[in-house]
């Protein structure tokens, strides 16, 4: 399985319409044209949302098909990962089901939201399937008891330990969300400890998104950005576009990798 990219867009989520920010992508068209512009700032993955006509977030293995088909046109071999994201409408058998129909090369998966009212051998069954898929999956975790329950059900089998991958979400879905890099000591700190070959990413709300996952990237994990958590660039202006959002932090990546740079 692929590790994570390191810097993976986020472009619109399950919420966001072009309401909320005229450079939403919400068709399949307009995603394929938003990573493409994302890619040429630098990033190197998608996590994407596909919605319905009425720009819904649905988990519907024929609209993801033809968007990985889409994308693998326009950037042959980026990273593509999808959702299984709830939102408080599917369930865990839906979530998987989606995931057995498209067999995808990575999904993000929300632990507590694949977990909640399961017993421990659907889950199990579940995760050593994806395994044997070639499913890359990345837990997605909210918080520390996220990270702990994570490590209990690696600890016991339920969830393999090969190529564990992990996002961290420091906030919430939330009006007003604002992450610090503050946000990240407890539940980076945890990972750490208990699950030290994770190779993980962070993900932030609000203006300090970059300043977030330049904290991450000093503890050595990876970044996911865009709409999706932010659309809000560092100086507190609206971000045109994700491109925007992907420039600023490889601006921040360049000008860190330029200070620690040897003087000859």
């Amino acid at each position: 399985m692929r590790p994570l990219p390191q810097i993976m867009v986020a472009p619109n989520g399950a919420r966001l319409t072009r309401k909320d920010h005229p450079a939403v992508p919400v068709t399949i068209p307009e995603i394929v044209a938003c990573t493409r512009d994302c890619a040429a700032e630098g990033a190197d993955g998608l996590h994407a949302h596909v919605r319905d006509a009425a720009q819904h977030h649905v988990l519907d293995a024929g609209l993801y098909a033809e968007l990985i088909a889409e994308i693998e046109t326009v950037l042959p071999g980026f990273y593509m990962q999808i959702t299984t994201e709830a939102v408080g409408h599917y369930s865990p058998e839906q979530q998987r089901e989606l995931v057995y129909a498209l067999r995808p090369a990575a999904a993000s998966i929300a632990l507590r939201e694949i977990t909640q009212d399961q017993g421990n051998a659907v889950t199990a069954q579940f995760f050593h399937d994806c395994q044997d898929m070639g499913v890359g999956v990345q837990h997605i975790l909210y918080d520390t008891s996220d990270v702990e329950h994570l490590a209990r059900l690696v600890d016991s089998g339920v969830i393999p330990s090969d190529n564990l991958m992990a996002l961290i979400v420091l906030g919430r879905y939330a009006p007003g969300q604002k992450s610090t890099p503050a946000d990240l000591g407890a539940p980076a700190s945890a990972l750490l400890r208990h699950l030290p070959e994770t190779d993980w990413a962070v993900c932030a709300f609000g203006a300090e998104e970059t300043a977030c996952l330049m904290a991450a990237r000093n503890l050595g994990g990876k970044s996911r950005i865009g709409f999706e958590n932010n659309r809000l660039n560092g100086d507190f202006t609206c971000a045109p576009d994700n491109a925007s959002r992907v420039a600023e932090l490889v601006r921040a990546i360049n000008g860190a990798t330029s200070r620690t740079e040897p003087v000859e």
